[in-house]
């Protein structure tokens, strides 16, 4: 659990530091990347350890035989979440922007609207777009320093043509883990207007300390019968190019129109991704888990008490993830400005607030899953960048 080490992901075909020159203009050789949400922190031991069996092993054929697979990912939500999975409701998809697109395919067609609360993750947008379909943008407020879900304002913006709604828990940007009244007003919003409600709860794991996480079958499980969950072991473990999520559906009819979509696409599954996900959700992994959590407590403190220190910068307080959303808005400069400042300047690769939908205008996301020098050096970098708003 070295978390401090420091591992030269360039050239290695790594989007996260290969490709923020191409996206950002900012040079590997001296920026730094904080950008894609994946960790610079080698996977646990035993995850690696149980790869490196199967590569030993040398034969690459097609994975049978889940049920080592899918008691792992039970045991993992009944110990760490307290939520009994059935297992014969789990669907393995590449990932949950994967799952998330099915999702659309086997729940809506072209021109139904889709829910999101922005700002939040990009990814949802584009694969809705790509689909056919409409993205329905219901702004949150910020009350306190963190996001709400305006529930009243959505209700008043729907028109009967959407058919789903889309909820990132905990949420990505802004880092809230949702209270359970907050989940069952939305499971309500749902309820009233005749909506798929699909959860997809992929940071879940990561947690800081003091905060709590609630699946929503647990949280309102009077939305059964209108409930999708997504989730993956890829953000808790830094397993995200294994490309395996899950989709897990309680209800027979969705999970029967699920099924027919898996099916007419002829999905299979990548044989070394589910020997990573078997290996990581254990007694190990739980381990490693709540040591990341704390060193990102760490970072994340690090991170805000410099960023916060800086006239006109804000970050919000962080509860989950390992994403800092920082507010730019009180600097006075617009867009283009303060983020020549943090790519020019600085030489360090952010998310663009924009990509985030409404409200996310005067955002950057910055990824604080790094050995804790690089947090350092992108605080004083930040601190140097602004240092005339001192």
């Amino acid at each position: 659990m070295d978390f401090d080490r420091i591992i030269d992901r360039r050239n290695t075909h790594c989007m996260k530091w290969d490709m923020m020159a191409a996206r950002y203009r900012v040079d590997p050789r001296d920026g730094l990347a904080m950008w894609v949400a994946d960790m610079d922190f080698a996977a646990p031991a035993h995850v690696t350890a149980a790869l490196r069996a199967a590569v030993d092993h040398g034969v690459f054929g097609y994975f049978g035989d889940d049920r080592a697979y899918l008691d792992a990912i039970c045991w993992w939500m009944e110990n760490r979440h307290g939520w009994t999975v059935d297992p014969g409701h789990i669907f393995t998809t590449h990932g949950l922007v994967n799952g998330t697109a099915l999702c659309l395919q086997a729940f809506t067609d072209p021109g139904d609207g889709v829910v999101l609360f922005t700002p939040v993750y990009h990814a949802f947008a584009r694969v809705i777009e790509a689909a056919g379909r409409r993205v329905v943008e219901c702004p949150m407020a910020e009350v306190g320093g963190r996001y709400e879900m305006d529930l009243d304002a959505a209700d008043a913006a729907m028109t009967g043509s959407e058919r789903m709604v889309i909820l990132c828990s905990p949420h990505n940007p802004g880092g809230r883990v949702w209270s359970v009244d907050e989940l069952r007003a939305l499971a309500a919003f749902a309820a009233r207007h005749d909506l798929i409600l699909v959860s997809d709860e992929i940071h879940h794991d990561v947690l800081m300390p003091g905060q709590r996480h609630t699946p929503m079958p647990l949280a309102a499980p009077e939305c059964a019968d209108r409930l999708v969950m997504l989730t993956a072991a890829s953000k808790t473990f830094n397993l995200a190019g294994l490309h395996v999520g899950n989709v897990i559906i309680a209800d027979p009819a969705l999970r029967k129109r699920f099924a027919e979509v898996m099916a007419a696409l002829g999905m299979s599954p990548n044989a070394l991704g589910l020997v990573g996900v078997t290996a990581a959700y254990g007694p190990e992994g739980a381990d490693w888990v709540d040591a990341l959590c704390a060193y990102l407590d760490d970072n994340r403190r690090l991170f805000d008490d410099g960023v916060n220190a800086i006239p006109g910068l804000r970050s919000m307080a962080l509860e989950s993830t390992y994403l800092a959303w920082v507010d730019f808005s009180g600097t006075g400069m617009d867009r283009s400005e303060f983020t020549r400042r943090v790519e020019r300047d600085a030489r360090i690769a952010a998310n663009h607030g924009t990509t985030f939908g409404t409200g996310g205008e005067s955002w950057l996301r910055f990824n604080l899953a790094t050995p804790r020098a690089n947090v350092a050096e992108a605080v004083a970098r930040l601190q140097r960048a602004f240092g005339d708003l001192q």
